[in-house]
């Protein structure tokens, strides 16, 4: 994976995110070479790896220079399915799971409300039986990668929130097609990552066949689990990768600058800060392989999966910064490309869920205090 990344080099990627454009050429190289398929299983046209070699592949794509526009272009399809693989019925898994692999459908995560973030409990998206079908209204906010999808994993209220025992049920998931009829895709106009489409959707009767139902009706947020753990080891491998792109880019220039006849690199309020931030994403990335190696296990890692994503976006932000800071002003010019990972890495700080809400689940889950929410 590093060799096929690294001929997409910054140059390439600082041009989408000036243009505003999607890579497809890197995605058509990616899907060519099978990755997209590294976690789906051999009898569906993948490669039948786990989660952990998945984390592997994005570490690489984001430390090439990638950064999140890299990442978000193909994440979806490697971690986005994981739902179908383990809760889709068989016929799913062969209608859908072979066209992923080979990029020939593109998958969005349709499960933010503007009404409903964290609290997905209260999404308001619905969807109503009519026979051989259901028919969705609602809207959905921050779906990535909608203009480019022909389907999206989308979580809806099959029961009223208020007629259910416990608020984790009444919700279904569907593998919904984006129908331009029934479906308006609004472009959200982001600080980085512009390369790579996050969008508000409008729902309106969009009928979805009962077959395109995933892991059975009001089973919707345990069939979910499966692809958000996988999301946040995911995310956590993506953000060691762009903290050690914009380390190696500050050690490399801390090298060869010279001021006051040494190179800065010499001067301990500038190597020191690097070294430490060396440390953190090194002791995030063991976080991570831990639950990745626990979810490939089958065990729980909830716990394990938020507090790498929480160790690693941090890291990756301290490194980000830092390496602007030690490049100093040509920090600040896009030339130099780590204003780039600077701007993207801020986004896994907030998502897929926030350093706050990973602090809550810990706290209440892991330590056992009173709910503070």
């Amino acid at each position: 994976m590093r060799t096929l990344a690294s001929r997409f080099d910054d140059e390439y990627w600082r041009e989408r995110d000036h243009k505003a454009e999607f890579p497809h050429e890197f995605y058509d190289a990616v899907a060519k070479a099978g990755y997209l398929g590294v976690a789906i299983p051999e009898a569906y046209g993948g490669s039948g790896l786990g989660i952990t070699e998945a984390a592997l592949v994005m570490r690489e794509v984001a430390a090439s220079g990638g950064a999140m526009a890299a990442a978000s272009a193909i994440h979806l399809s490697i971690f986005g399915v994981s739902p179908i693989v383990f809760h889709g019925t068989e016929e799913q898994k062969r209608r859908f799971l072979p066209a992923v692999v080979r990029g020939e459908m593109h998958v969005s995560f349709a499960v933010t409300e503007p009404d409903a973030g964290n609290d997905i409990t209260h999404i308001r998206t619905f969807a109503r039986r009519e026979g051989d079908y259901y028919v969705i209204n609602g809207r959905k906010v921050f779906t990535t990668k909608a203009r480019e999808s022909k389907k999206m994993l989308i979580l809806t209220r099959t029961t009223p929130f208020e007629k259910v025992t416990k608020k984790t049920d009444g919700m279904t998931l569907f593998f919904a097609d984006i129908d331009p009829s029934a479906v308006e895709v609004r472009e959200l106009h982001k600080l980085g990552r512009a390369a790579v489409d996050t969008n508000m959707l409008f729902i309106d009767n969009l009928k979805v066949p009962a077959s395109d139902l995933v892991g059975g009706e009001g089973r919707g947020f345990h069939s979910l689990l499966d692809g958000l753990n996988p999301e946040r080891i995911l995310v956590a491998a993506e953000a060691i990768g762009i903290g050690r792109a914009a380390l190696a880019k500050a050690v490399r220039y801390a090298k060869e600058r010279v001021v006051f006849g040494r190179p800065i690199g010499q001067n301990q309020a500038i190597a020191h800060p690097l070294a430490d931030v060396y440390s953190k994403l090194e002791a995030a990335e063991l976080m991570m392989m831990k639950a990745a190696w626990l979810f490939d296990h089958r065990k729980p890692c909830g716990a394990e999966a938020n507090a790498a994503k929480l160790r690693a976006a941090d890291a990756a932000w301290e490194a980000c910064d830092r390496a602007v800071q030690t490049l100093g002003g040509y920090g600040y010019v896009r030339d130099y490309d780590v204003e780039r990972y600077f701007r993207e890495c801020r986004l896994l700080k907030i998502a897929p869920v926030s350093q706050e809400m990973v602090l809550n689940s810990i706290s209440e889950h892991v330590l056992g205090l009173p709910r503070s929410y």
